[in-house]
């Protein structure tokens, strides 16, 4: 589940939600009870790929090819 940074513009308040991505944004503050939450758009990190990778043949079964000789 990811985590979402939401800022009060009301009182400041700063805080973090796990939510599902397909979750309603939050948007009464916890701290006042006002309707003014923003999510935060911190700095999204990239993906990365680890181990030897993907090859051509992976996804192929073992019956033939598609390519000609």
């Amino acid at each position: 589940m990811p985590t979402y940074s939401y800022r009060c513009d009301n009182c400041g308040h700063h805080f973090d939600a796990h939510q599902s991505m397909t979750a309603a944004a939050l948007v009464t503050c916890p701290e006042c009870g006002k309707d003014s939450l923003q999510k935060v758009m911190a700095g999204i990190s990239a993906i990365v790929f680890k181990g030897s990778g993907f090859y051509h043949n992976d996804s192929r079964s073992s019956g033939g090819s598609s390519t000609q000789k």
